[in-house]
């Protein structure tokens, strides 16, 4: 039997979320209303029958589904549109530390691996960076049939290794290893478990491009947040914002997102269930995060997985971080129309067989904008260690490499002669000691230190950066710095760290010297340090004020 309208399963938890009985976030609020919409607007149906049967199976496990975990499992699997196609293929379960999340993976796949599910060969890969994370699920499922083996060693059998059944033939595994390994497969579901811990798409990619082979594909995805910035999770993440607030459609992604939606609320315990759904039902694991709240206060810096696995909201190592990763997001505003503005440049050339930076900083309405490109030398011995997406930010246009065995000076010269004929550019910033790999190509297009010259170069010294570092610091808190959707800057902010003297003096280094690339981020603190003379682009001014007249 099919329905077209919400039964019990999801319209239980739509009408627990609207009982205002617990804290619930914002991205569950437009979830339902996305639900709902569908529902109204789209020609859809359940399979009441599939749904019951797959239910049933919970008599095998040692829990049940809470009313969260019915309501994502019924639409994510028993949810189809007219033409027979899942509605909601794609899962995204990000939910906090203690959800039971991999609960809901292992009762799922036992499910769909079932005789319940009449697709054959419907195989079932987990996937973790971690071999015993990928075999948490796998080993649900496999206790489960130690535990009821005279019932289901009819139907099924099962190793360490694999579980098929017998019937249809499905297996389960989990999958960790080197991307190059896992190629060719035919899998009918894939299952990415803990997905904060992917730095980049490569194996990812791998395990995915088996699907479509089997009929009603499907990947799952459940993970907590991480320390993993600018990776696959949080492009995710910011696909799931779009698609709840109806910016983009949501292409078969059910985005089950639970988080704080503001830091400040960790500090009232009632906020917690917001970014867990579990955790009314479980007073055990509220005593075990009240414990931990207490430590967190206490020592916030090495507690920092409070904030970032219990709740959603990462930190960063507030030991050292410029600042937290939201207000770095916040930098993604648009950039307005700039030409013929002026503004000053800044320039990093720390090392010719890396990375190179130059950029233009302009104000606008009391906002610091920022226009940037970088150079990476093809031949850095670094590039193996780097995870983040280089080859797809150059189609972006945010970076450019350079063949040869280094970026030469006259590279980013070049770029600012060229920026020059769109922009007023009055001065330049580069560090001391790097002066002198640039002198020349600066002058060649126009900048010179000559003080009966031109003497529109300045040159920046660690007590320049100490003197603008508090000006940084409350441009970023206020949300006035402007870098437009700039992965890249976003990824050298996240990289530097606060370099403390003994005097209490702060400069800019980095937080990993191979890995974790900062040029950019010094290109826009050298331009910075000598923004202070720099006209607001963005005022307007009323004429009648000046007292002007015309005869």
């Amino acid at each position: 039997m099919t329905y077209s309208k919400l039964i019990p399963e999801i319209q239980n938890y739509i009408d627990w979320i609207r009982s205002g009985k617990i804290a619930v976030c914002k991205d569950q609020f437009l979830l339902i209303d996305l639900v709902e919409k569908a529902f109204k607007e789209e020609d859809l149906y359940i399979d009441t029958e599939e749904l019951n049967n797959y239910l049933g199976l919970q008599k095998y496990f040692p829990f049940k589904l809470l009313d969260w975990e019915v309501f994502c499992f019924t639409l994510h699997n028993c949810t189809y549109t007219k033409k027979g196609h899942l509605r909601w293929p794609d899962l995204l379960i990000y939910v906090g530390r203690g959800a039971g999340k991999n609960g809901y993976l292992s009762f799922e796949d036992f499910a769909l691996i079932s005789q319940y599910n009449e697709v054959q060969e419907y195989h079932i890969d987990i996937c973790a960076n971690a071999e015993d994370q990928a075999k948490t699920s796998f080993m649900d499922v496999y206790n489960v049939l130690e535990e009821n083996k005279k019932k289901l060693s009819r139907h099924f059998t099962w190793n360490k290794e694999v579980i098929t059944n017998i019937k249809t033939k499905s297996e389960l595994r989990f999958r960790t290893s080197n991307a190059k390994s896992k190629d060719g497969g035919r899998p009918g579901k894939i299952d990415f478990d803990e997905y904060h811990g992917y730095e980049d798409y490569k194996l990812i990619n791998v395990f995915k491009t088996g699907l479509g082979k089997k009929k009603n594909p499907r990947t799952t995805i459940t993970t907590t947040d991480g320390d993993v910035r600018e990776g696959p999770l949080d492009k995710l993440i910011s696909r799931s914002e779009q698609i709840l607030n109806g910016a983009i459609k949501d292409n078969g992604l059910l985005p089950f997102v639970c988080r704080l939606d503001d830091k400040k609320e960790v500090h009232n315990p009632k906020m917690w269930d917001k970014a867990n759904p579990s955790l009314y039902y479980f007073d055990y694991l509220r005593d075990q995060m009240e414990r931990e709240y207490v430590d967190y206060v206490d020592d916030p810096i090495n507690n920092s997985a409070f904030m970032t696995k219990r709740m959603n909201r990462p930190e960063g190592n507030k030991d050292q971080e410029i600042t937290s990763w939201e207000n770095i997001l916040a930098t993604n505003q648009e950039i307005p129309d700039l030409k013929g503005k002026t503004c000053v440049a800044g320039i990093d050339y720390a090392s010719t067989t890396d990375f190179v930076a130059a950029g233009l900083l302009f104000k606008y309405k009391g906002k610091y904008i920022w226009i940037t490109h970088s150079w990476v030398c093809s031949n850095s011995k670094d590039l193996p260690r780097i995870k983040p997406p280089l080859k797809a930010w150059e189609e972006h246009n945010l970076l450019t490499f350079i063949d040869g065995p280094e970026v030469p000076p006259e590279t980013p010269a070049l770029w600012l002669s060229k920026m020059a004929n769109t922009y007023n550019i009055t001065k330049v910033a580069i560090d001391k000691f790097r002066f002198t790999l640039m002198r020349r190509s600066l002058e060649e297009v126009g900048f010179d230190a000559d003080k009966q010259g031109n003497n529109n170069i300045f040159l920046v010294r660690p007590s320049n950066e100490m003197m603008i570092s508090p000006t940084i610091t409350s441009a970023f808190v206020n949300k006035s710095i402007v870098w437009g959707d700039n992965p890249l800057m976003r990824w050298y902010a996240n990289n530097t760290c606060y370099i403390k003297s003994s005097a209490g003096n702060v400069t800019y280094g980095k937080i990993e010297e191979k890995s974790r690339k900062t040029d950019g981020f010094k290109a826009f603190v050298a331009a910075m340090c000598i923004s202070d003379d720099l006209p607001d682009s963005g005022e307007e001014f009323d004429l009648k004020l000046l007292d002007v007249y015309t005869y």
